[in-house]
C-alpha cells in the first residue's frame, strides 16, 4: 500500500477502486479551505464539495459543452489505453468526480488525465500556459461493494443535488447519461 501526503493524505492500496475528485484552479480560494489538521479528510471533502456545488463564482469552464467533452473524452481515452477501468463519473461546472480502478500508479494516471485535458481545454479557451486544474485532488479508496454503490450513487446524483437537473440521466456530463459511454 502506497501512502503520500500533500494537503490531504493519499492511501492507495493495490487492486482497489478509487473515488477521486479534483477542481478547477481558482475555484476554491485558499482562504476557503478548512484548516489542515482541524478536520478529517472526509469532512474536508464534504465541506469542499458542498462549496463547489453551491458557488456560482470563480472559474466554471466545465459548464461549457466543448470543455466538458474534452474531460470526458480524456477519461475514456485513459480507459481505452488500459490505464484504469472507469466507473461512474460527473463533470460539474468547476470540479470532477469519478470512480476508477487503476492499472497504473494513480499519481501517474491522474497526471496524464489532468495534463491532457488541461492542455486541450486551455487551447480551446485561448489560455495556453495558465493553470487549469488545482494541483491536488481528493482520493478515497473504496473498501467494499456496499461503499462502491454508495459512492457511485453520490457521483451520479451530484448534478441533481446541485440543482442542475431533476433526474441524473438528464445531465449530459455524467456516466448516468447513456451517450457518454457510446463514444
Amino acid at each position: 500500500m502506497e501512502f503520500t501526503r500533500r494537503r490531504l493524505p493519499h492511501w492507495r492500496p493495490e487492486d482497489k477502486w478509487l473515488f477521486i475528485t479534483w477542481h478547477l484552479h481558482g475555484s476554491l480560494p485558499s482562504a476557503r479551505f478548512p484548516p489542515p489538521g482541524k478536520v478529517s479528510s472526509g469532512k474536508a471533502f464534504v465541506w469542499i464539495d458542498r462549496y463547489l456545488d453551491t458557488t456560482r463564482t470563480g472559474p466554471r469552464y466545465l459548464e461549457r459543452a466543448d470543455i466538458a467533452r474534452v474531460v470526458i473524452d480524456s477519461m475514456l481515452r485513459g480507459e481505452g489505453l488500459g490505464h484504469y477501468s472507469l466507473g461512474p463519473f460527473a463533470v460539474m461546472p468547476n470540479h470532477v468526480h469519478l470512480l476508477l480502478l487503476p492499472c497504473l500508479d494513480p499519481s501517474r494516471l491522474l497526471q496524464s488525465l489532468k495534463g491532457a485535458s488541461a492542455r486541450e481545454a486551455n487551447r480551446i479557451l485561448g489560455r495556453t500556459g495558465h493553470p487549469f486544474w488545482q494541483a491536488e485532488s481528493y482520493d478515497h479508496w473504496v473498501r467494499n461493494d456496499c461503499e462502491w454503490v454508495r459512492i457511485a450513487t453520490y457521483i451520479e446524483q451530484n448534478p441533481v443535488r446541485a440543482r442542475y437537473v431533476i433526474r441524473a440521466e438528464d445531465y449530459p456530463w455524467s456516466s448516468a447519461y447513456s451517450g457518454n459511454r457510446e463514444r
